[in-house]
């Protein structure tokens, strides 16, 4: 306590008395000025890394702990020089700076190249990004080898100055070790704490970033330069999960069943198509009508409607769950806490994007928000996609109106990405502008209001109430959808074009959970039901009313495009195959198959059900669950993928 109380009287007289301050901090420089000389090529090195990926935004450079970690790394080398003779330590430092000018380079030209951080996970797809390394080296940001000129004359000044040593010294090795090893354990502290329970804001907790170290970007700017390379090496490499072999041998059996005949009368239907995954957020049942919608709603009449489809949450972020669960035909963990956009490192094969890419399409996202909200970029490139084009990645708006779906087709430059004339084309588009907050006063009730109101005089203020504004909000995605319907028919796409449309979840965000209980009259998991339709400009009508649920989407997709696929690397199954029986089953192991809803094991309401129909579906549902949750933990496809190029040779 004696310590600590000198030490904040002695930064109290530093305060007020600053030019005194000024002239202890310059004796310090002048004193320490070879050491610091030493320093700064690897502090430049962190700093201008850091600086390149300024874009990311997540973390600024000003922030303590990625400093804290270079400073503590910077303690380690220098400390690591002058514990030897200075022969040695002159071949150490030089040994120091060139490991951090391959970081350096490595990582900035890759990022200049892709928009991300380079990771060691990449070295297993080396062989095929070998051709493009030198059009990367060349066409790299010309900043990236400015500063490198920087950083190679601190070096040669941080050579000539290094501080002349006559004798290895142990103890100060041994000393220099202890206090790299208490500097990197007490650093993470400063993150702040991990999310103990998922919720859909883990992606942008930095300690959570820290813990799972899956997005090289956001694990970049939380670590810098060096804690970023040696924590992703000991993460790819080093870092051991613990393995089940019960687990194993449970997933060995499931995947060693023979695929079921996925054949049926609407098998390659839209073969050759274009294809457009439309997410509506937020756009509840209720709100999918005739006046509200109207767009939408003439869609939904004409075509393969699904009535009794359920977009359930599971987890935090269930937009994203909902991306996952489409794009994969996996969801989120049931058993253990991980949201779906920490599955950016697994191998994802036969993910929607892949197995299209595998027909000569090109695959694209597009979202009105950044790449590095949910981790998208990162995790949109591990499902197979050419590129997620972030409406606020790309352009600048001087006010909020990015926040309006219109935007994704009035932006002519950026809509014009959606559609290939040439080239078969796959857009998974999501929308935004029905999201919360629910008031005229902010967000986009508020952008809405004024531009209904715009030009107007003498127009008094009224605050609407949540209702009236989802309303508005939802008529502005309706609005965005025939912008889209237009778009292709200017571009004569629309014939030749399926767009396949479903809302992420239901309007759970309404504060005023009284309007949910009006409209969807029921206390249970089945106020998950939300819209799904497959749209082909009104040539196939046809209601489906076997219970269907995220999961579903993608291998009904791929049988109508007529894929030869495993439906076993599913966790659904097709909803238009008449051997389909239909279930849905939520978070919490309860499930609905259009007769009973089962909570617990047992039924809650619905009608009658015989023991053994009870159990064996009690026991599918357990079995899909797990089937799924050890799939994502032991990144099983990996493994699978491995096996089957064995067997092939």
């Amino acid at each position: 306590m004696k310590a600590v109380k000198e030490f904040f009287d002695k930064l109290r007289n530093y305060l007020k008395n600053p030019k005194e301050t000024f002239i202890k901090i310059k004796e310090f420089i002048i004193k320490n000025k070879q050491y610091i000389y030493m320093a700064l090529p690897f502090i430049f090195m962190d700093l201008a890394t850091r600086f390149l990926g300024r874009n990311i935004n997540f973390f600024g450079i000003y922030r303590l702990v990625p400093n804290l970690f270079t400073i503590t790394y910077v303690i380690l080398f220098l400390g690591i020089t002058l514990s030897f003779k200075k022969k040695i330590g002159k071949i150490l430092y030089l040994f120091f700076n060139f490991l951090g000018i391959v970081f350096y380079l490595v990582n900035n030209i890759y990022y200049s190249l892709t928009n991300n951080f380079f990771s060691f996970n990449l070295l297993e797809s080396s062989k095929e990004g070998a051709p493009y390394i030198m059009d990367a080296i060349v066409n790299c940001n010309i900043l990236v080898y400015i500063f490198l000129i920087i950083i190679i004359f601190l070096i040669f000044w941080g050579y000539k100055n290094i501080v002349n040593v006559d004798h290895f010294d142990k103890k100060r090795l041994l000393k220099i070790c202890l206090i790299f090893i208490i500097l990197h354990l007490i650093t993470p502290l400063f993150l702040g704490r991990a999310n103990d329970s998922l919720v859909w804001s883990t992606w942008k907790n930095p300690r959570n970033v820290y813990n799972q170290y899956n997005d090289s970007n956001k694990s970049m700017r939380v670590s810098g330069l060096f804690e970023y390379t040696f924590r992703n090496f000991y993460v790819t490499f080093l870092r051991k999960e613990e393995t089940d072999e019960e687990e194993l041998a449970f997933l060995e059996e499931v995947y060693s069943y023979e695929s079921e005949d996925t054949k049926n009368s609407y098998t390659g239907k839209f073969k050759g198509k274009n294809f457009i995954f439309l997410q509506l957020e937020g756009v509840d049942s209720w709100l999918l009508n005739e006046k509200d919608t109207p767009t939408l709603y003439k869609m939904m009449k004409n075509s393969i409607n699904f009535t009794n489809h359920y977009s359930f949450y599971n987890g935090g972020g269930s937009t994203f769950n909902s991306e996952f669960a489409v794009n994969t035909g996996f969801i989120v963990p049931f058993s253990y806490n991980k949201n779906a956009y920490a599955f950016s490192n697994n191998n994802f094969p036969y993910s929607m994007a892949n197995m299209f890419k595998s027909e000569g399409y090109i695959v694209n996202a597009f979202h009105m928000n950044n790449s590095e909200y949910y981790s998208r970029g990162i995790n949109y490139e591990s499902w197979g996609y050419d590129n997620y084009y972030g409406l606020t990645d790309m352009y600048k708006y001087d006010d909020n109106s990015y926040q309006l779906d219109r935007e994704l087709i009035l932006n002519e430059d950026y809509s014009n990405l959606m559609f290939n004339e040439e080239t078969p084309f796959v857009d998974y588009i999501i929308t935004y502008s029905p999201h919360t907050p629910f008031t005229n006063t902010k967000g986009v009730c508020k952008l809405l209001y004024e531009l209904d109101n715009e030009g107007k005089e003498d127009i008094e203020f009224v605050e609407m109430g949540e209702e009236e504004c989802i309303r508005r909000q939802v008529k502005e995605t309706d609005y965005m959808v025939e912008l889209l319907l237009n778009k292709l028919k200017e571009k004569k796409l629309l014939d030749d074009t399926v767009i396949v449309v479903f809302t992420d979840h239901y309007l759970y965000t309404l504060t005023d959970q009284s309007i949910l209980e009006k409209y969807k009259k029921t206390e249970n998991n089945l106020i998950n039901k939300t819209p799904f339709f497959i749209y082909d400009n009104g040539k196939t009508k046809k209601e489906i009313k076997k219970v269907t649920s995220q999961l579903n989407i993608l291998p009904t997709v791929l049988n109508l495009y007529g894929f030869s696929y495993n439906s076993n690397y599913y966790i659904g199954t097709d909803a238009l195959n008449s051997s389909y029986s239909g279930i849905v089953f939520f978070s919490d192991y309860s499930w609905y198959d259009g007769n009973v809803y089962v909570e617990g094991g047992e039924v809650v309401n619905g009608k009658k059900i015989s023991e053994k129909n009870l159990e064996n579906n009690n026991l599918l549902v357990n079995n899909l669950a797990k089937k799924n949750d050890l799939t994502l933990k032991y990144n099983y496809f990996k493994k699978l993928v491995v096996k089957e190029i064995a067997n092939e040779e």
